[in-house]
């Protein structure tokens, strides 16, 4: 009985391809209308083309009889062979990726792909990817033409009628990405090599244009120091930059670059240049990048000449016991603190300046 059901079913399957086809272009509302997800990772674009049948729909309700029915289990025996699930409705469901990426671990290539699935009624998933990306549904499907195949667990969910691709969660250099319907989901971890992805991109940015922009070749630079890799190009970059225009953001790029290299006497003379060149908030910046980095006496120098620069601004005189606070000397940074609560500062300040003043014992009536 149930091999009848199965054929009844592909046979329908096959009447509504042979209806489409014939229709010369007339197009009719579908009863699984067609949908399409976009999800960008990192720079990486993947995107996910199907169809969407429905549990319940026109006072029908299949529920319960999703799986091991119009889903079904293993592969389907047809006079052309054993075909998987499409895992959605209509054409075959189609994901492409833009760079390569990793899919429960493995490699794929970047490209479009068939997406398919054989299903097991213990949850055991096979999902497949295939090179051939113009079926009606899994019926031309050969196993020879397979990208990859991978194995995933279905799960309980929550109940969703119209089926769904969504990813369900993501991260800065991964996104998993679920096939939702009826009570089940069944999730695929897809992962990317944020690192090259984004170093290709920025190459292929710079060498079309980008390379007489002193932001873009700072930005590409940045990016390296924000990741701390890639330096002897980064500083390439951000030598083109500072050429083009030498500012306070591509030399606070290169003292970070150098700084990362070993150089620190040259870093050093970098923020040095930086320093006198800076504006209030960005010299502020300057010295905590120095405690940061475990230069405390340094940041305290170049807190000090902030203090000197603009000696009416409590956030100043905040920093700089904060500066004094990292190289252990506390006597000067409760002077500081006190001063910076004497300049009637903005809320955000006067807190911190009496948090700090408390972590060195500063008794509340002393604060003032």
């Amino acid at each position: 009985m149930k091999g009848i059901t199965r054929l009844y079913f592909m046979l329908a399957c096959l009447l509504l391809a042979s209806l489409q086809i014939n229709g010369q272009g007339l197009q009719t509302p579908r009863v699984s209308p067609p949908a399409e997800l976009k999800q960008t990772i990192g720079l990486t674009n993947i995107v996910v083309n199907y169809s969407r049948p429905q549990v319940k729909r026109d006072g029908k309700d299949r529920t319960d009889k999703i799986w091991g029915g119009p889903a079904w289990y293993g592969f389907m025996k047809t006079r052309n062979g054993e075909i998987p699930w499409r895992a959605g409705a209509n054409e075959n469901t189609l994901i492409s990726f833009s760079d390569d990426v990793k899919v429960q671990g493995k490699s794929l290539k970047a490209g479009k792909y068939g997406l398919h699935m054989a299903l097991s009624e213990a949850g055991k998933t096979t999902v497949i990817f295939s090179k051939k990306t113009d079926d009606w549904g899994s019926f031309g499907y050969n196993p020879a033409e397979d990208a990859l195949r991978v194995e995933t667990e279905m799960q309980d969910a929550a109940f969703t009628n119209s089926l769904t691709y969504d990813f369900v969660e993501l991260g800065s250099d991964y996104g998993v990405l679920a096939l939702s319907w009826e009570k089940k989901r069944i999730p695929i971890k897809i992962e990317i090599d944020l690192k090259t992805t984004v170093l290709a991109n920025l190459r292929k940015q710079l060498a079309h244009g980008g390379a007489e922009s002193w932001q873009a070749t700072n930005n590409a630079a940045a990016y390296c120091a924000q990741n701390n890799y890639n330096h002897e190009e980064a500083l390439k970059w951000v030598n083109m930059s500072i050429g083009i225009d030498e500012n306070v953001q591509n030399l606070s790029t290169k003292a970070q670059l150098l700084y990362q290299t070993g150089k620190q006497e040259e870093s050093i003379k970098t923020s040095d240049i930086v320093a006198q060149k800076s504006d209030i908030n960005q010299l502020n910046n300057l010295g905590y990048q120095m405690i940061q980095i475990g230069l405390p006496q340094k940041a305290v120098a170049y807190f000090e000449l902030n203090a000197e620069r603009n000696p009416e601004d409590a956030n100043c005189y905040d920093s700089l016991g904060e500066g004094y606070m990292a190289a252990g000397d506390n006597k000067k940074a409760i002077k500081s603190f006190k001063k910076a609560l004497s300049l009637n500062p903005v809320d955000n300040v006067k807190q911190n300046s009496l948090a700090n003043l408390e972590k060195l014992g500063v008794k509340q009536e002393d604060k003032n």
